[in-house]
């Protein structure tokens, strides 16, 4: 095969992947990971927040705290909407590690990542954004923080399990 049919055939798949995808089914797939994750929070009890399996790892609330924080730079890379949080660093503070705050948190950022999404054009999905050493294209960087929230709530499953509770149903559609 040569260069020219292999770049072609890279150009097509590329295309098709794209337009694969839209605003819309991003925008599905945050508003279940926004639910998943609201549950999560909420089948935590109130003095559970500050557990956590081993010394060394974040608490229950500060994954959410820094799956949120990662949510919304991600997005903001991808989108090009600016930062909610840009100067903050949620995860450290103690005035956010309650219940309510981490509840708060996740709804703004998942709030903050759906408006963004929506006021996208689907068209710019392929854009290169450069961010420190990564270079990807605006939708790789709205579906890295889906995986970012994702790697994060799994990690949670653990820690409600110590407390002795079953996590929230997966929701895959």
């Amino acid at each position: 095969m040569n260069r020219l049919t292999f770049f072609l055939g890279c150009l097509f798949v590329t295309t098709v992947v794209l337009s694969q995808t839209s605003t819309e089914s991003l925008v599905a797939d945050y508003e279940r990971a926004k639910a998943m994750s609201l549950e999560y929070v909420e089948a935590m009890p109130e003095d559970h927040f500050s557990n956590r399996p081993t010394e060394g790892v974040r608490t229950f609330a500060e994954q959410f705290l820094h799956a949120s924080q990662g949510t919304i730079g991600l997005v903001s890379n991808g989108t090009g909407a600016d930062r909610i949080y840009a100067t903050a660093n949620l995860e450290k503070d103690p005035a956010l590690q309650t219940k309510a705050e981490v509840k708060r948190i996740v709804t703004e950022s998942f709030d903050f990542a759906i408006e963004s999404i929506k006021k996208m054009d689907a068209g710019t999905f392929g854009e290169i954004v450069e961010r420190g050493p990564f270079k990807i294209t605006r939708l790789a960087w709205i579906q890295k923080a889906h995986e970012h929230i994702s790697h994060h709530r799994g990690q949670t499953a653990v820690y409600l399990r110590m407390s002795g509770i079953t996590p929230p149903q997966y929701k895959l559609f």
